[in-house]
């Protein structure tokens, strides 16, 4: 399938690239040209052809392409608890709402739920996830029938999941479908034995891979660690030899210096999820003290339970938002530093560095922004505004892998979204 891009602005994300008006080209999966369409001589010499031949030709009338959304932490499945126990604190949520009614839920129950998610995250722009939840095999198979780019983590701990599981998972779900892959995880400290643990660094020291986890997002938890070991979540991590070959660490709330140096020396990403840490009242992280170690930043919407919506534009809004109210400096966190933590470092922090800016055999992850709505008005920055200003209603396309998956308000699946609206309330309506 060849598709033409032509008449489009174009945020390409790379470092220190301006917005360029031009053409983007793909071919099946991959982006075979990205310019302002002219001089093409060197193109077709190249690939030894006089022209293109396109299936589809698509004027972009001047609004924007760029690269989509990397959501770097989310539990798609748990859309079945949106809204359904809001307005508790994280561990009484936890233990009293959201664990008894998972306890309940089959592999076939989280299949049809994470599809509801992948609706909400094509809307946003969203090309990419970072799914932790109960069953990666039937999260992987909805994603991959949907046609949505997901990496899996492990979702490891005392009383579901184990090891061996996850390193079946590791060995299956990589490298059998372009569109999935699997990187080791837990869920947390607390809630995992420390000779659970011990077994996860060893497994993630034979396979050479990185380990995922939540880490330090309440002072309750950093706390009861500390009570324990007598060491912060990541010294204690670290000290059973978890991080030797990197990973990465969702919320981040209450590292402590010590902890950001050691992120730095491991190669460990921190991935932020400011939407779920206001809701649940955890606290603000210190992006500003992330961004001087020079940590890499990426941003997660946690899972809908949680947050409640699957937003890329309300978490980068409060990524610098909250950041500014932090260190009370507006100059704090700059929009294009948001920006690329929504793009770029998220598919550095996801291993999926061939998705991360528009450029000639990249994958084709591409999103249309609508720049003709109000709110995008005047074009003063294009970038800042779509931290700034945009929302969903701009976007106007979500292409994953080369195949246009959302366009202009319309789902292009073969699911119906009301068949998926009416699923996913027959589950939660026999669970409940």
């Amino acid at each position: 399938m060849n598709i033409r891009f032509y008449n489009a602005r174009i945020l390409t994300m790379e470092e220190n690239a301006p917005i360029f008006e031009g053409e983007v080209w793909v071919s099946d999966e991959k982006i075979i040209y990205v310019g302002d369409g002219l001089n093409m001589d060197e193109f077709y010499r190249q690939r030894n052809i006089t022209c293109m031949i396109w299936d589809e030709e698509i004027d972009c009338e001047r609004n924007l392409l760029m690269p989509g959304f990397k959501n770097a932490h989310t539990h798609s499945g748990m859309t079945l608890l949106r809204s359904f126990a809001d307005d508790l604190p994280l561990h009484e949520w936890l233990n009293k709402q959201v664990f008894p009614i998972e306890a309940k839920m089959t592999q076939e129950d989280i299949y049809h739920l994470t599809k509801l998610a992948v609706l909400e995250y094509l809307t946003s722009g969203i090309t990419s996830i970072f799914d932790m939840y109960l069953t990666p095999g039937s999260v992987a198979e909805a994603c991959s029938d949907t046609g949505m780019r997901c990496v899996l983590t492990g979702a490891v701990n005392n009383f579901s999941q184990s090891v061996e599981e996850m390193e079946k998972w590791y060995t299956e779900l990589n490298g059998k479908d372009p569109l999935i892959s699997f990187l080791p995880g837990f869920h947390a400290e607390y809630t995992c034995s420390k000779e659970l643990m011990e077994d996860i660094a060893s497994m993630s020291k034979r396979l050479k891979a990185p380990v995922y986890i939540h880490l330090s997002e309440t002072q309750e938890e950093v706390a009861g660690c500390v009570e324990r070991y007598g060491m912060t979540p990541g010294m204690f991590l670290d000290s059973l030899g978890m991080f030797e070959h990197g990973g990465g660490a969702y919320h981040c709330v209450y590292l402590t210096g010590e902890e950001i140096t050691l992120f730095q020396k491991k190669n460990i990403h921190v991935i932020t999820n400011p939407g779920s840490n206001t809701k649940l009242a955890s606290g603000i992280a210190p992006i500003n003290d992330f961004l001087k170690a020079g940590l890499n930043i990426a941003i997660g919407t946690d899972g809908p339970a949680s947050n409640n919506c699957l937003d890329m534009f309300r978490e980068m809004f409060l990524v610098t938002g909250l950041a500014k109210l932090r260190e009370k400096d507006a100059s704090a966190v700059d929009a294009m530093e948001v920006l690329k933590m929504a793009t770029v470092n998220g598919a550095k922090a996801m291993h999926l560095e061939n998705a991360d800016v528009l450029a000639q055999d990249k994958l084709a992850d591409i999103i249309m922004i609508d720049l003709f709505q109000p709110n995008m008005q005047p074009v003063n920055n294009i970038a800042k505004n779509i931290v700034y200003s945009a929302s969903k209603q701009n976007v106007k396309m979500t292409m994953i892998h080369g195949r246009i998956l959302y366009r202009n308000g319309e789902f292009l699946l073969k699911d119906e979204p009301l068949a998926i609206y009416e699923k996913a309330n027959e589950i939660i309506n026999r669970l409940r």
